[in-house]
This record gives structure tokens, sequence and C-alpha cells, in this order.
């Protein structure tokens, strides 16, 4: 549980801080174009990550949760949503929206992640992620409030929310192979993402700008899309999906207050009203405790993992019982009491 939590908040603070970075570059890139370079960039960075990972390390060790055939539907449908149509709607959305406020209306990913987990997935829950979840909603109309202009609709608000709308169908999806290399699987979503975007927008005759900007949006592609999927991945691993979009929730006060001191922003009242109610919503999730009797079925799966009671299996090949290893197992029926959530390993009903 401490490792998922651990995870979830690496992965919020390498996004959080790069959003602010990304709105300084939504000037001289385009929308799209920009959303296609983060996403290349992430996709390559981890590309070579990966190929260099298999070279320096014993193949046994790390080859037994590649990517399968069973896999391909689910990361297809998280790429699409995650990685073509979110970033470009963030993109949009950071054009006409200051960065603190944009960097805190993402915590919507959150929300809108568990509310899918929940009712969709039915991920379970308990009263207390719920009233987080509310807290959490009514900072962000807090803080869509506060930027209703004048005349017309605060499109730039509407465009991030759909763009968290679909990060929240995106992780949900990606749960489902979450199982698998991490490294591979943002580095597969990175490389198909910035391929499609940058294709989409040379068809509508947007050219790249100039190659120090293209560098400089790979580097912030790379740390703050790519790492932070593979941390984002390996939190869904241990948490479950709503849990692990409740810690990234810290994601967007990282990138607010980047965006205070970076881009010399000045917040109105709705904006701290947004960050307590936030902080409030999050702060109820970091406290959840939850742990009953479950009883676990047989399965087969593979992933990275030590011997601990849920990892009590035989090898049918030499293993010095130190340390981490990867490679197919069976689960056979168990029932035990202990504080868990819904990992790989518990998905039970309730």
């Amino acid at each position: 549980m401490q490792k998922g939590v651990t995870y979830a908040l690496l992965a919020a603070i390498t996004f959080g801080a790069s959003t602010p970075f990304a709105k300084l570059l939504v000037g001289q890139v385009a929308p799209l174009e920009l959303a296609g370079l983060l996403y290349l960039g992430s996709g390559i960075g981890l590309s070579v990550w990966f190929g260099i990972r298999a070279l320096a390390t014993n193949h046994q060790k790390t080859s037994g949760d590649r990517i399968n055939s069973r896999d391909v539907p689910w990361l297809a449908g998280a790429t699409l949503f995650g990685g073509v149509a979110g970033p470009a709607l963030l993109m949009l959305g950071l054009a006409l929206t200051p960065g603190s406020y944009a960097s805190l209306l993402l915590n919507m990913e959150g929300v809108l992640t568990s509310l899918l987990a929940w009712f969709v997935f039915k991920e379970n829950f308990d009263h207390r992620i719920f009233i987080g979840m509310l807290l959490i909603v009514a900072g962000g109309v807090a803080l869509t409030w506060d930027q209703v202009p004048a005349e017309g609709l605060p499109w730039g608000s509407f465009a991030i929310i759909g763009a968290c709308l679909c990060w929240g169908i995106d992780n949900n999806l990606t749960r489902k192979v979450s199982a698998s290399d991490a490294v591979q699987i943002a580095a597969t979503k990175g490389l198909v993402a910035g391929a499609v975007n940058l294709a989409i927008g040379a068809s509508l005759g947007l050219t790249l700008p100039a190659l120090t900007t293209v560098l400089m949006t790979g580097v912030v592609g790379f740390c703050g899309f790519g790492l932070s999927l593979v941390l984002f991945v390996l939190a869904l691993r241990n948490l479950g999906t709503a849990r692990t979009g409740a810690y990234f929730s810290a994601a967007p006060f990282v990138g607010a207050v980047v965006s205070l001191i970076l881009l010399g922003e000045t917040p109105a009242a709705g904006f701290w009203l947004a960050a307590a109610l936030m902080g409030a919503g999050i702060w109820l999730h970091l406290t959840e405790s939850h742990g009953h009797e479950h009883t676990h079925e047989e399965m087969e799966h593979a992933h990275q993992h030590s011997h601990d009671e849920h990892h009590g299996h035989e090898h049918d090949f030499p293993w010095d019982g130190k340390g981490s290893h990867t490679h197919s197992h069976r689960h056979f029926p168990q029932t035990h009491v202990h504080a868990h959530y819904p990992d790989i390993h518990h998905r039970h009903r309730h």
C-alpha cells in the first residue's frame, strides 16, 4: 500500500510540475502539435530506457510481463482517449486559461476517474472516499465559476474538464493492463499518441516549430508525461483506479505553485477557496483505511513481485529467493484479513 501511494504521489509531482512548462510552450506551438511533441518525446525517451534496461538486465527477470494480445484492445482505447483526445483538449484549454487555474482544474481528472471506476467498472468505495470527491468537485466548481467571462462561456475550463474525462476513461482502461510492463505500456502510448497527433496536425497544414523548441517540448514530455505515466501505471497496479486518481489529485497543487512562481500569476479569492476545498478532499483520501475478510479466487498472471502472503508459489527455474522478479505465476484460493486497496490482487466483490 505504501509503495502504491509513493508511486501515485511521484506521478502527481512529475505531471503537475510539467503543466506550467507546457503553458509556456503554448504560444510557440499549435495545441495539436504541442500535444503530439509532448507524447512523442515521452515515447522516444521511454523506448530508449526500455531498450537499455533490456540489454542491462537479466532477460528472465524482465520479459515475463511484456504486453500480450489480450492487452491490445484495452491499450488501444487508453491511447485514443488519453494520448490523442486528452492532450489536445488540455493544450486548447491552456491557451485560454491561466496556468495556475488550469493546474487546479486538473483535479477533475481524479474525480471523473473515480466516478467511472465506481459506477462503470464497479470498483469499491466508502463514504470517506465519496465525501472527499464531493469536496474536490466543489473546488472545481469554485475554480470554474471564478473563470466565467462577462459574456459567453468559459471554453478554456470546459476544454480542460473534457481532457480530464478523456484521461478518466484512459486510467480505467489502463488499469486492465497495469500488471504488464509499465515502461512498455507508457512508451507504446507515447509513440502512438505522438505520431497520431502530429499526423493530424500535418493534415491540417500545421508546421513544426524550431528545432530547439521541439527538443525542449520533448524533454517536458518525457519528464511530465512519460515518467509520470510509468509511475501512474505502477500505482494502478498497487492501489486500483479510484485511489490512484485520488492521490494523483495532488498534481494540480504542484502545478499551481510552480505557475505562481514561474509565471508570476496573481490568483483571486476563488483560487484559494478551490485550493482549500480540494486540499480537504485529498486529505480524506490520504487518511482512508480499508480492511475486511476477503477471498482470493484462483488466477494466473505475470508481474514483478516479491514473495509475500500473496506469493508463495513454486518456480520452474532457478531462483535464489532474494529480491523481486517477474514471471507468469498462479494464485490459489485463499481467505484472510488485512488492510488493502483494490490492487491487481484485490478486485473482489463487497
